[in-house]
């Protein structure tokens, strides 16, 4: 049986909002929110969360997390989940972000499952559609175009595809959710790896497909509030407060 670990990358030091992981949202710091999200994910057999900061580790250990620390000078989440990988037995490792409080457990468990089934994946992401034109030509959305069977055929800031004469039905762009799983091995040889799409675009799975590595979409009914600033806080806590049962 495969042993699957979901770890939540969260550093203190972010450019834009700096201590962002313990920013709080109706009283919890937002890790937390991810952190209850994750846990009640079926697929997942364990979980911890990733730092480099003794502030998120002392919050997160209060609120009943199992903390891996960290170096600090990881350049991407999945670098860092790289350190963790040496440090835990695990066949499968689920990269959650720190900064989607709004995440849920079915998310997890349908893009972990097409690496349980098949067992040549390497990586999966999962995929959703686009709210309206304003978010997909929004350079703050990561956009993605698929082949037919699913796989990756590249990610960009930008808006793709571009339809040269027209407008771009909706219903034809594909926005990328920021939650990664992959196999071990591919997480050990992910900081090994050079991407100078990934430096261009600021997009860290762009350093897989520019190295030959396959990534599998899947598709999502699922709307991602990544927290990137401060005024991003009052609508993610309105948002979990609608969804409280």
């Amino acid at each position: 049986m495969k042993r699957v670990l979901g770890v939540i990358p969260a550093r203190f030091a972010s450019t834009r909002f700096p201590g962002k992981p313990l920013a709080l949202l109706a009283g919890r710091p937002m890790l937390q929110w991810v952190w209850e999200a994750c846990a009640r994910a079926s697929r997942l057999d364990d979980l911890v969360v990733a730092t480099d900061d003794e502030r998120i580790a002392v919050a997160a250990r209060a609120f009943g997390a199992r903390v891996c620390m960290t170096r600090s000078d990881h350049p991407s989440g999945t670098d860092r989940l790289a350190e963790v990988a040496l440090a835990e037995a695990a066949d499968i490792l689920v990269n959650i972000q720190g900064d989607e409080p709004l995440m849920r457990p079915e998310i997890i468990d349908a893009t972990v499952a097409p690496l349980l089934e098949d067992a040549a994946l390497l990586c999966a992401t999962p995929v959703t559609a686009f709210r309206d034109e304003a978010e997909f030509l929004s350079a703050d959305t990561a956009k993605v175009v698929v082949d037919s069977r699913g796989e990756a055929l590249y990610f960009s800031r930008a808006p793709i595809p571009h339809m040269r004469d027209g407008v771009l039905p909706l219903e034809r762009a594909l926005k990328h959710v920021g939650l990664y799983v992959y196999r071990r091995e591919l997480v050990l040889r992910f900081a090994s790896l050079h991407s100078g799409l990934e430096e261009l675009e600021k997009l860290e799975q762009l350093r897989l497909l520019e190295n030959g590595i396959s990534v599998r979409t899947v598709r999502v009914d699922y709307q991602p509030l990544g927290v990137d600033r401060p005024e991003d806080l009052a609508r993610a806590e309105a948002l979990l407060m609608e969804q409280r049962p």
